[in-house]
């Protein structure tokens, strides 16, 4: 079973736990952060991701890793499906999100529930699509992860994930490393007030597989075609599979 390399030793439930206390706890400044951070690209980059779904008009939607619901909205107003149950640990993540969604006018479409990503509680062939934004890379053991994913899915449907990474390429590598290990986690830790929390997203885009890899996980995981597309100079990855 894969296993990303972690801050520190701890079993999966741990981990799971760890994860759920930090997100609760940056809840309020989490979309703050996350645009001021990226400079507001974050959102084409989900928008790109969408946009690998819309020619296949999918009405049942699982966003995994849901978070504030950011993904989950945009979705739902670029695809218009009949359902969208966002997925997520963190209550403190979707609370918000369901005030946002309320806001947006959407809440008889998008609903919010807590889920353990890697035991999903959903049957077998439930949904259209499943979607992932900036979340999988939390997994505590990323293969059963993307493996309920792969079940939850109906045959022919997709999973379209759009992840952080780690560019490969100079200059934008060197770049990248200097930013990630110096503004990043200042800046997050002042608007946040929490320690660790940016400094934990350091290191699980080091520790996260991608590109020809991460196909090869997604294929391990059930899925029978796979493909991946580098943004904006490697720094985001797009992945599209199918069941």
């Amino acid at each position: 079973m894969y296993q990303q390399e972690t801050i520190k030793p701890y079993n999966e439930g741990e981990k799971t736990t760890q994860v759920e206390q930090m997100f609760d706890n940056i809840a309020s400044t989490y979309d703050t952060l996350n645009h001021r951070l990226s400079w507001d690209i974050d959102k084409g980059w989900r928008r790109k991701a969408i946009r690998q779904l819309q020619q296949h008009h999918p009405q049942s939607i699982l966003d995994i890793a849901t978070g504030t619901g950011d993904f989950a909205i945009m979705a739902a107003q670029m695809l218009a499906p009949q359902q969208l149950i966002g997925a997520d640990i963190s209550e403190g993540m979707m609370d918000i999100g369901r005030q946002k969604v309320k806001k947006a006018g959407l809440d008889s479409i998008i609903s919010f529930e807590r889920e353990d990503c890697t035991a999903l509680s959903y049957a077998d062939d439930t949904f259209d699509a499943v979607t992932a934004a900036f979340g999988i890379r939390n997994f505590a053991a990323l293969d059963k992860g993307l493996s309920e994913m792969c079940r939850v899915l109906k045959k022919g449907g997709h999973l379209s994930i759009v992840e952080l990474t780690s560019p490969v390429s100079f200059p934008m590598k060197q770049l990248f490393h200097a930013y990630s290990h110096t503004v990043l986690p200042v800046y997050g830790r002042i608007i946040s007030k929490d320690s660790s929390a940016y400094s934990y997203l350091t290191k699980t885009i080091e520790a996260f597989p991608q590109g020809e890899e991460m196909v090869e996980i997604l294929k391990k995981a059930g899925f029978l075609e796979a493909r991946f597309k580098r943004l904006t100079f490697g720094i985001c990855t797009m992945y599209f599979a199918t069941k």
